[in-house]
Protein backbone atom coordinates (compact mmCIF):
# COMPACT_ATOMS: atom_id res chain seq x y z
CA UNK A 1 0.00 0.00 0.00
CA UNK A 2 1.38 3.18 -1.21
CA UNK A 3 0.39 6.51 1.24
CA UNK A 4 0.11 9.55 0.15
CA UNK A 5 1.24 12.55 2.43
CA UNK A 6 0.75 16.32 1.43
CA UNK A 7 1.17 19.10 3.64
CA UNK A 8 1.32 23.21 2.86
CA UNK A 9 4.18 24.47 3.71
CA UNK A 10 8.04 23.57 4.53
CA UNK A 11 7.71 23.47 8.53
CA UNK A 12 4.65 20.83 7.82
CA UNK A 13 6.77 18.49 5.59
CA UNK A 14 10.56 18.73 6.13
CA UNK A 15 10.69 17.06 9.09
CA UNK A 16 8.83 14.09 7.48
CA UNK A 17 10.86 13.91 4.27
CA UNK A 18 13.82 13.58 6.78
CA UNK A 19 12.32 10.53 8.22
CA UNK A 20 12.44 8.67 4.59
CA UNK A 21 14.77 5.55 4.12
CA UNK A 22 16.12 5.35 0.67
CA UNK A 23 14.44 8.18 -0.50
CA UNK A 24 13.81 8.87 -4.27
CA UNK A 25 13.37 12.76 -5.07
CA UNK A 26 11.29 13.47 -8.41
CA UNK A 27 10.27 16.96 -9.53
CA UNK A 28 7.11 16.94 -11.73
CA UNK A 29 6.21 20.30 -12.81
CA UNK A 30 6.72 22.90 -9.87
CA UNK A 31 6.23 20.23 -6.78
CA UNK A 32 9.06 17.88 -5.63
CA UNK A 33 7.94 14.77 -4.81
CA UNK A 34 9.76 12.54 -2.21
CA UNK A 35 9.62 8.61 -2.21
CA UNK A 36 10.88 5.90 -0.27
CA UNK A 37 9.58 4.29 3.39
CA UNK A 38 8.88 5.60 5.96
CA UNK A 39 8.18 3.34 9.30
CA UNK A 40 8.46 0.44 7.33
CA UNK A 41 5.50 2.02 4.92
CA UNK A 42 5.79 2.70 1.07
CA UNK A 43 5.21 6.76 0.66
CA UNK A 44 5.54 9.51 -0.91
CA UNK A 45 5.58 12.78 0.29
CA UNK A 46 4.84 16.35 -1.18
CA UNK A 47 4.51 20.12 -0.33
CA UNK A 48 1.57 21.58 -2.40
CA UNK A 49 1.88 25.59 -1.54
CA UNK A 50 -0.67 26.85 0.45
CA UNK A 51 -4.01 27.51 -0.64
CA UNK A 52 -6.82 25.27 -2.51
CA UNK A 53 -5.25 25.58 -5.70
CA UNK A 54 -1.94 24.45 -5.13
CA UNK A 55 -3.10 21.37 -2.73
CA UNK A 56 -5.36 20.64 -5.67
CA UNK A 57 -2.84 20.71 -8.28
CA UNK A 58 -0.39 18.57 -5.75
CA UNK A 59 -2.72 16.24 -5.18
CA UNK A 60 -4.27 15.30 -8.59
CA UNK A 61 -0.17 14.94 -9.77
CA UNK A 62 0.17 12.96 -6.95
CA UNK A 63 -2.53 10.65 -8.29
CA UNK A 64 -1.55 10.50 -11.73
CA UNK A 65 1.76 9.99 -11.16
CA UNK A 66 1.75 7.44 -8.46
CA UNK A 67 -1.39 6.06 -7.85
CA UNK A 68 -1.38 6.48 -3.86
CA UNK A 69 -4.16 4.16 -2.32
CA UNK A 70 -4.90 6.71 0.02
CA UNK A 71 -3.55 10.52 1.22
CA UNK A 72 -3.11 11.85 4.27
CA UNK A 73 -3.33 15.90 4.73
CA UNK A 74 -1.02 16.97 7.36
CA UNK A 75 -0.58 20.18 9.30
CA UNK A 76 -2.25 23.08 11.38
CA UNK A 77 -5.62 24.62 11.69
CA UNK A 78 -7.48 27.43 13.89
CA UNK A 79 -10.13 25.63 15.81
CA UNK A 80 -13.45 26.59 15.68
CA UNK A 81 -14.87 24.70 18.75
CA UNK A 82 -14.81 25.44 22.26
CA UNK A 83 -14.25 21.64 23.13
CA UNK A 84 -11.15 21.78 20.79
CA UNK A 85 -8.20 23.68 22.41
CA UNK A 86 -4.19 24.70 21.09
CA UNK A 87 -2.07 21.68 20.13
CA UNK A 88 -5.69 19.35 20.24
CA UNK A 89 -5.32 16.82 17.21
CA UNK A 90 -8.33 17.32 14.49
CA UNK A 91 -9.51 14.29 12.55
CA UNK A 92 -11.71 14.78 9.54
CA UNK A 93 -14.93 13.10 9.44
CA UNK A 94 -15.59 15.32 6.11
CA UNK A 95 -14.48 18.20 4.49
CA UNK A 96 -16.27 21.10 3.21
CA UNK A 97 -14.96 23.99 0.71
CA UNK A 98 -16.42 27.32 3.12
CA UNK A 99 -15.42 29.54 0.59
CA UNK A 100 -17.80 27.90 -1.94
CA UNK A 101 -21.06 29.91 -2.53
CA UNK A 102 -23.60 29.70 -5.34
CA UNK A 103 -26.33 30.09 -3.02
CA UNK A 104 -28.14 32.85 -5.32
CA UNK A 105 -28.76 30.38 -7.81
CA UNK A 106 -30.70 28.15 -5.07
CA UNK A 107 -28.15 26.15 -4.23
CA UNK A 108 -27.00 25.15 -0.34
CA UNK A 109 -24.19 27.12 0.94
CA UNK A 110 -21.02 24.93 0.13
CA UNK A 111 -22.05 23.11 -2.58
CA UNK A 112 -19.62 21.70 -4.92
CA UNK A 113 -21.10 22.15 -8.37
CA UNK A 114 -20.00 18.91 -10.55
CA UNK A 115 -20.35 16.40 -6.95
CA UNK A 116 -23.30 18.79 -5.90
CA UNK A 117 -22.53 17.69 -2.34
CA UNK A 118 -21.20 19.79 0.64
CA UNK A 119 -19.35 17.66 2.89
CA UNK A 120 -16.89 15.52 1.50
CA UNK A 121 -16.69 12.15 3.48
CA UNK A 122 -13.10 10.80 5.05
CA UNK A 123 -12.69 7.20 4.72
CA UNK A 124 -13.58 5.75 8.15
CA UNK A 125 -10.91 2.97 8.45
CA UNK A 126 -8.56 6.09 8.28
CA UNK A 127 -10.11 7.88 10.29
CA UNK A 128 -10.27 4.99 13.17
CA UNK A 129 -6.84 4.60 12.54
CA UNK A 130 -5.83 7.85 13.55
CA UNK A 131 -8.24 8.19 16.52
CA UNK A 132 -6.26 4.70 17.70
CA UNK A 133 -2.49 6.28 16.92
CA UNK A 134 -3.95 9.16 18.58
CA UNK A 135 -4.91 6.94 21.72
CA UNK A 136 -1.50 5.84 21.89
CA UNK A 137 0.32 9.01 22.06
CA UNK A 138 -2.26 10.33 24.26
CA UNK A 139 -3.12 13.03 22.37
CA UNK A 140 -6.31 15.13 22.71
CA UNK A 141 -8.19 14.94 19.83
CA UNK A 142 -11.74 15.02 18.24
CA UNK A 143 -13.39 13.58 14.95
CA UNK A 144 -15.37 16.65 13.21
CA UNK A 145 -16.02 18.91 9.91
CA UNK A 146 -12.54 20.56 8.64
CA UNK A 147 -13.43 23.40 6.76
CA UNK A 148 -11.35 25.00 4.04
CA UNK A 149 -11.02 28.35 2.41
CA UNK A 150 -8.85 30.54 0.57
CA UNK A 151 -8.56 32.82 3.84
CA UNK A 152 -6.75 32.87 7.17
CA UNK A 153 -9.40 33.18 9.46
CA UNK A 154 -8.77 35.75 12.84
CA UNK A 155 -11.78 37.15 12.86
CA UNK A 156 -14.63 35.90 15.58
CA UNK A 157 -17.51 36.80 13.13
CA UNK A 158 -15.70 35.26 10.35
CA UNK A 159 -14.83 31.90 12.59
CA UNK A 160 -18.62 31.47 14.10
CA UNK A 161 -20.20 31.96 10.69
CA UNK A 162 -18.03 28.87 9.45
CA UNK A 163 -18.39 27.22 12.43
CA UNK A 164 -22.23 27.57 12.46
CA UNK A 165 -22.98 26.77 8.69
CA UNK A 166 -20.89 23.63 8.39
CA UNK A 167 -21.28 22.56 12.08
CA UNK A 168 -17.50 22.26 11.99
CA UNK A 169 -14.15 21.88 14.55
CA UNK A 170 -11.27 23.45 12.37
CA UNK A 171 -10.52 25.48 9.71
CA UNK A 172 -7.61 25.74 7.00
CA UNK A 173 -6.68 26.45 3.81
CA UNK A 174 -6.71 22.96 1.94
CA UNK A 175 -7.72 19.63 2.95
CA UNK A 176 -10.91 20.32 1.71
CA UNK A 177 -9.10 21.03 -1.95
CA UNK A 178 -7.68 17.52 -1.65
CA UNK A 179 -10.37 15.84 -0.48
CA UNK A 180 -12.31 17.00 -3.65
CA UNK A 181 -9.78 15.60 -5.93
CA UNK A 182 -9.61 12.36 -3.71
CA UNK A 183 -13.54 12.41 -3.88
CA UNK A 184 -13.08 12.81 -7.91
CA UNK A 185 -10.51 9.95 -8.55
CA UNK A 186 -11.80 7.23 -5.88
CA UNK A 187 -8.70 7.54 -3.74
CA UNK A 188 -9.34 7.43 0.34
CA UNK A 189 -8.06 10.14 1.96
CA UNK A 190 -8.38 11.62 5.84
CA UNK A 191 -7.11 14.80 7.33
CA UNK A 192 -4.92 15.68 10.09
CA UNK A 193 -4.19 18.73 11.52
CA UNK A 194 -3.16 20.01 14.82
CA UNK A 195 -4.47 22.90 16.16
CA UNK A 196 -2.20 26.29 16.24
CA UNK A 197 -4.90 29.14 16.83
CA UNK A 198 -7.92 29.88 18.25
CA UNK A 199 -9.01 31.65 14.54
CA UNK A 200 -10.25 35.06 16.41
CA UNK A 201 -8.94 38.36 16.69
CA UNK A 202 -5.43 37.07 18.14
CA UNK A 203 -4.73 34.61 15.61
CA UNK A 204 -2.23 36.32 13.41
CA UNK A 205 -0.41 38.42 15.49
CA UNK A 206 -0.72 36.08 19.03
CA UNK A 207 -1.44 32.55 18.00
CA UNK A 208 -0.40 31.18 15.31
CA UNK A 209 3.28 32.47 15.34
CA UNK A 210 4.02 30.82 18.29
CA UNK A 211 2.16 27.96 18.04
CA UNK A 212 2.94 26.65 14.40
CA UNK A 213 6.32 25.02 14.29
CA UNK A 214 4.91 22.91 17.96
CA UNK A 215 1.64 21.94 16.20
CA UNK A 216 3.41 20.82 13.21
CA UNK A 217 5.33 18.67 15.08
CA UNK A 218 2.37 17.28 16.80
CA UNK A 219 0.87 16.61 13.28
CA UNK A 220 4.15 15.00 12.05
CA UNK A 221 4.43 12.50 15.17
CA UNK A 222 0.61 11.39 14.82
CA UNK A 223 1.44 10.50 11.41
CA UNK A 224 4.74 8.85 11.83
CA UNK A 225 2.53 6.63 14.64
CA UNK A 226 -0.26 6.46 12.41
CA UNK A 227 2.34 4.42 9.56
CA UNK A 228 4.40 2.80 12.27
CA UNK A 229 1.16 0.91 13.59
Amino acid sequence: MLTGIIGAMAVETEAIKALIDAPVTERVGNIEFVRGKLCGRDVVVAQCGIGKVFAAICAQTMILKYAPDRIINTGVAGTLSETVGLLDIAVSSSVVEHDMDTSPLGDPVGMISGINIVNIPASEGLISDICAAAERLGKRWAVGVIASGDQFIADKAKKEYIRDTFSAIACEMEGAAIGHVCYVNGVDFAVIRCISDNADDHAGAMDYPTLCKRAAEQSQALLTELLRN
